[in-house]
């Protein structure tokens, strides 16, 4: 590769990284859902919150990939699977509690709000036990680290800013929806049990689904 190549290269290489993160990041998930849910319950301040633990969980999953991890997931089936199974749970857990305290929803402006440090070190914990993170480090992330691109620290860099931006750009928007969604739900209280309710469930499903993967994949 000549030198007047290699920038057009980089900058395509960086665009394609951004596009597939995108469209792992917009796909709904735990960590959108919980971003979501704790704009609900505790509005805007509680949203971004979640959204800052998110990106902070992002950061760690970018620091272990650059560090090998997921080739070692890679190459330790047993350990990769172990960890799925185990974000299967959380996912599905999360779920539940949302159906169990879908209810409160409406009560929600007559009680103190969480703390936003607890929401932000659930919000890392989400993301660091989300199924997806784990597929993204085995199978996206070694992709796109190549010594014709320089020194692996700056590309990690690189790399880790454009999941982090597009983090806050996705999730930062599913906030704000969400504040317009409180606002918009505040007058009717079933309409709160219902929508928490639903996206409970629709945790729950993705729980047991990935969990049977996992449970599939480790039996093979």
């Amino acid at each position: 590769m000549d030198w007047l190549s290699f920038p057009l290269a980089h900058t395509a290489h960086l665009w394609l990284f951004f596009l597939l993160v995108f469209g792992i990041i917009a796909l709904p998930g735990l960590d959108m859902a919980f971003v979501l849910g704790s704009t609900l319950v505790d509005g805007l301040k509680g949203g971004l919150a979640a959204l800052t633990g998110v990106v902070a969980g992002g950061v760690v999953h970018t620091v272990m990939a650059s560090l090998g991890v997921g080739l070692a997931l890679q190459a330790l089936p047993q350990l990769f699977n172990a960890m799925l199974i185990a974000g299967a749970l959380y996912l599905a857990w999360i779920g539940w509690q949302l159906v169990r305290g879908a209810a409160a929803l409406g009560e929600v402006s007559a009680q103190a709000s969480r703390p936003l440090a607890a929401t932000f070190r659930r919000g890392l914990l989400t993301c660091l036990l989300n199924p997806k993170a784990y597929l993204f480090m085995v199978a996206v992330f070694p992709q796109f680290v190549r010594p014709a691109y320089g020194p692996l620290a700056v590309q990690a860099v690189a790399l880790g800013a454009i999941i982090a931006a597009t983090q806050i750009g996705v999730y930062g928007a599913v906030a704000l929806g969400g504040v317009r969604v409180k606002t918009w739900l505040r007058g009717s209280g079933r309409a709160q049990v219902l929508a928490g309710q639903g996206l409970g469930w629709l945790l729950v499903v993705g729980g047991v689904w990935t969990l049977w993967q996992g449970w599939q994949t480790a039996g093979a």
